[in-house]
């Protein structure tokens, strides 16, 4: 903008900068109704008393006025114009004074009903460093419950669009210094070229970034409410120097992990490696941004029948070899059935139901294991579930609560109060795989002194050969045999899972996890359908990637 007046004919509002160093003024004129008008960057309505929904052109009118208040730096009127004074009054005023912007001009757009769209475009001095901030944003106005009049309904997201709930807009010298995180081959892992990664990368900066001695700039950042989330940085103003982070992700898998997760919507993906609990490959496709992958608490389904199968042959009740009943139906407080009612003939043996995913010869056994408590036991004491990971990140590390009644069939085959991310049945993959729990971990202990989760016992070698064989054998001939055809070599085996949320008529979440080698991965996609479908593709991309 150079200092330069700068101004903008929209819908009958003039938007100007003036002078060097003042602040953006905006100001009605000429408006059709001629009830707007602006005096030293003040702006005023006549807003009428009313009832039922606001008109769009009283809309129109409003955000006008509110934009125009905003962009001349008066948040009291700005404040006033909306049904959450004191909250806009804080944010507006903190526009100017913690994020230091120092012109602004607002651009109002078409109205859509009582929604209006606006254009910022800010420059923010810091400390001599001015750099432009342009983003689009809207808002919708309200009838206020108390006044009747034509409100702003105020939300953060006003100010910017990235802002939630009490998060903050501000700029200036971050606490946390930069980092270069590489992968364990010291290649560079930006969120340009990785963006599921981006999350991962301000909590590695959040928890490293003073550990790792680097120093800090200038940016501008959004405040998040808790103290241990991390700052998103919208804008760099001044480079800082970073430290380099090595952390244990591998950036061909990680590719792969991102190529693959976004072809489906709401999904996840983790890869582990099996022989030290390295994290291979972290990638989310989701609206929310959130770390599903890492953080979320969705039920398993069958995916937990290597950890149930596991307590079976521990417990000898089970053997691979050995005949498991796979009937239509079972009871054990309601009835459970097979998907589509399927069964399997007379003598079948344990590790083709396990192949086949038969949920009827799994809860056929909580008679004869006779124990609410042993496939919690089973879960912590040779899985790791539950032990409090330090994965260098935040992380969830599963659970599965001790069930009475009815309750432990679903929990059998995965359902019920049991929840678990990809990074858990990656592990649980990787446990099984080697018959050792070693917790995944995103960067080396070392360079915090955390200490790492270790489980009670490892898994017998009998349940160990039979486990690795019973999903060798879904991966060739079961229901992961059209996902697992794909990954190369024999080495290979898998477990599909489908868990039914929500109401009926929903589509199941997809679960599927497999391993290759010494690499072993999950995926997860919500709503996704029946595990092969949706997740069993995307594990298979991130197993042969590795």
């Amino acid at each position: 903008m150079n200092g330069a007046a700068k101004g903008a004919v929209i819908g009958g509002v003039f938007l100007a900068l003036v002078g060097g160093a003042g602040y953006g003024v905006y100001t009605l004129v000429g408006d059709a109704d001629g009830e707007g008008k602006g005096t030293d960057g003040e702006t005023s309505v006549q807003a009428e008393k009313g009832s039922g929904p606001v008109s769009e052109k009283d809309a129109a009118k409003t955000a006008k006025a509110f934009l125009a208040a905003w962009a001349a730096g008066d948040e009291r009127v700005a404040a006033d114009l909306t049904n959450n004074a004191a909250a806009a009054q804080a944010a507006v005023g903190e526009f100017k004074t913690k994020a230091y912007v120092s012109k602004a001009v607002i651009t109002p757009g078409t109205p859509n009903g009582t929604t209006v769209p606006f254009k910022v475009e800010a420059e923010i001095t810091y400390e001599g460093t001015t750099k432009p901030l342009a983003y689009d944003s809207q808002l919708t106005v309200v009838r206020g419950l108390t006044s009747g009049k034509p409100l702003v309904d105020w939300q953060p997201s006003v100010i910017h669009p990235q802002l939630q709930k009490d998060e903050k807009l501000r700029a200036g010298a971050p606490a946390n210094p930069p980092v270069k995180a590489v992968d364990r081959n010291g290649e560079e892992l930006t969120a340009e070229k990785y963006p599921s990664l981006r999350q991962v990368l301000d909590e590695l900066r959040q928890t490293y970034g003073n550990k790792a001695g680097g120093k800090p700039g200038a940016e501008v950042w959004i405040e998040p409410v808790a103290k241990e989330a991390p700052k998103r940085t919208l804008l760099t103003l001044v480079e800082g120097e970073p430290s380099t982070l090595k952390t244990y992700l591998d950036a061909k898998v990680q590719a792969a992990a991102e190529q693959a997760v976004t072809k489906f919507p709401e999904a996840s993906v983790v890869a582990v490696q099996p022989s030290n609990g390295h994290i291979l490959a972290v990638a989310n496709h989701r609206k929310d941004g959130f770390n599903a992958a890492m953080r979320g608490k969705r039920a398993p389904g069958s995916t937990m029948k290597i950890v149930t199968a596991a307590m079976l042959m521990d417990r000898g009740l089970v053997a691979a070899d050995k005949p498991a009943p796979c009937e239509k139906t079972v009871t054990w407080g309601r009835e459970f059935h097979n998907l589509d009612h399927f069964d399997l003939p007379p003598g079948t043996n344990f590790a083709t139901s396990f192949a086949r995913s038969c949920n009827t010869a799994f809860i056929k056994q909580i008679k004869p294991v006779d124990d609410d408590s042993a496939l919690p036991n089973e879960a912590t004491e040779v899985f790791g579930i539950g032990l409090d990971w330090k994965t260098g990140i935040l992380s969830t590390d599963g659970e599965v609560p001790p069930a009475t009644g009815a309750a432990p069939a679903a929990e059998y085959i995965g359902q019920g109060q049991i929840t678990m991310n990809p990074l858990n049945v990656a592990s649980i993959t990787a446990t099984a795989r080697t018959g050792v729990f070693r917790q995944p971990v995103l960067v080396s202990p070392e360079l915090d002194g955390r200490k790492l989760a270790t489980a009670e016992r490892r898994m017998k070698s009998s349940v160990q050969q039979q486990l690795v064989g019973m999903m060798k054998l879904t991966a060739t001939s079961g229901t992961g045999q059209k996902a697992m055809a794909s990954v190369r070599g024999s080495d290979k085996g898998a477990k599909t899972g489908s868990a039914e949320v929500g109401g009926s008529g929903e589509s199941p979440d997809s679960w599927f996890t497999g391993f290759s080698g010494d690499v072993a991965a999950a995926a997860m996609v919500e709503g996704g359908g029946h595990g092969g479908e949706a997740a069993g593709p995307i594990v298979a991309q991130v197993l042969n990637a590795g």
